[in-house]
């Protein structure tokens, strides 16, 4: 390629990332236009943050780790934001606590759109001339806003859970009735050694690679996840009370918080199940994903059906096959929830799926260097990996080797259930 040929190469790759970067930080904004200040201010868990909080911390990764770090002259909009909006940087310094950031009621919500409007203004400015590690740079903080726009949806989820009058976000969405989904098939698999993880060729997070080679034993996966109809016979046979189908440390858990059901759904008088969602509480759909589900209740589920939670090599195996764009994922501000199960085998949006992997590095894994080192390689303990993506997902953001990880009781997030068996 020739040297005007490059520069009109790079200059179209610049104007690419600029769109990107305008899209995403829009749809944040778009997400936070319903609430108040107050909604945006309240941290209802030490899981969860504030809306508030991920509106500033989305916007301090930009000014941090690409305008401080690659734009000669840039001044800090409030040096003071540093302290307030790192999450757990350690090479960035001291940093307010997790579990406390419900009490930073100033910045108001108008002064953190203000910082996200001076961000955004210096980062267009900037993109044209930055060199490729600093545009690969606002690329990550691209893919880390998503991250964070469907933490934003299931903290204000949990957020507004906790309210007693039950506030509804959004209208309800018109309900089509759904036929029930038949019996789940299952989607063969012989085994053999197969490829897993990201192969380059676009952007991956560092704990998706390197990619490597992995042996399956024979096994099948079910062609869908479990739906609420299910999840509600697994109840009714007493699965939350029999502690046969569950990990030590599951029932221990089930026991002293004391759990009966997954998070938002709540008995009925009259009979069956409601659940809590962005639109208000309802009555289940029983064709529906079930979800909100932790580790421990979607292994206990696995036993009780006589099967069990897929590896993750396992899923991304099945799941290769599959256009990660498609399914029920999130493109716009508004009321988002799983949707009845399709006939179709899908293996991306709705709900992410456990696995029965523990998130650990792979075989070659490095950090890189510098803090972003500290995005993934940290929290390689202790967690199981999810895969596949939610409703929450903004579409777009997903791929076949994509790792989600949480801690096995946690379950605020669009989580659900595909069940595997051997072979």
């Amino acid at each position: 390629m020739s040297a005007s040929g490059d520069a009109r190469a790079s200059a179209d790759a610049r104007a690419a990332l600029a769109a990107r970067y305008q899209q995403v930080r829009a749809l944040s904004v778009a997400l936070a236009a319903p609430l108040s200040d107050a909604d945006a201010s309240v941290q209802s868990m030490d899981d969860a943050s504030p809306a508030k909080w991920h509106l500033a911390h989305t916007s301090w990764f930009f000014e941090t780790f690409v305008l401080r770090d690659w734009v000669p002259g840039y001044t800090a909009h409030d040096a003071r934001f540093a302290f307030l909006f790192n999450s757990y940087y350690e090479a960035e310094g001291d940093r307010h606590a997790r579990g406390r950031r419900g009490m930073i009621t100033r910045p108001t919500l108008d002064e953190v759109m203000a910082y996200r409007g001076v961000v955004d203004a210096a980062v267009l400015a900037a993109i044209p001339a930055l060199g490729a590690k600093a545009a690969d740079l606002v690329l990550l903080g691209c893919n880390h806003e998503e991250q964070h726009q469907e933490l934003f949806v299931t903290d204000v989820l949990h957020l507004l859970a906790q309210n007693p009058l039950e506030p509804a976000l959004y209208p309800p969405a018109p309900k089509l009735p759904v036929p029930m989904p038949g019996a789940v098939r299952w989607l063969v698999h012989p085994g053999g050694v197969v490829e897993t993880g990201h192969g380059g060729g676009g952007f991956a997070f560092d704990a998706e690679g390197p990619r490597h080679r992995a042996l399956l034993a024979p096994h099948a996966l079910a062609d869908r996840t479990v739906i609420n109809g299910e999840w509600a016979a697994f109840i009714a046979d007493g699965g939350y009370a029999t502690p046969r189908h569950w990990l030590a440390d599951g029932w221990a858990w089930v026991q002293r918080e004391k759990i009966t059901a997954p998070l938002y759904w709540r008995a009925e008088p009259g009979g069956g199940w409601s659940r809590f969602g962005l639109d208000g509480r309802r009555l289940i759909d029983p064709a529906a994903p079930a979800t909100h589900v932790s580790y421990y209740e979607a292994d206990a589920y696995a036993a009780w059906a006589g099967a069990r939670l897929p590896t993750e090599a396992e899923w991304e195996a099945a799941a290769a096959a599959h256009d990660p764009d498609g399914g029920n994922q999130m493109e716009a501000a508004g009321p988002v929830e799983p949707r009845p199960a399709r006939a179709a085998p899908a293996f991306f949006g709705d709900v992410w799926e456990w696995t029965g992997s523990a998130f650990r590095p792979y075989p070659g894994f490095s950090a890189a260097d510098g803090a972003v080192g500290e995005y993934n390689g940290k929290f390689m303990s202790g967690q199981s990996v999810l895969r596949g993506g939610s409703c929450a997902t903004p579409r777009g953001h997903m791929r076949a080797s994509y790792r989600n990880f949480f801690y096995p009781h946690q379950r605020w997030q669009f989580t659900g259930v595909r069940l595997a068996r051997d072979v």
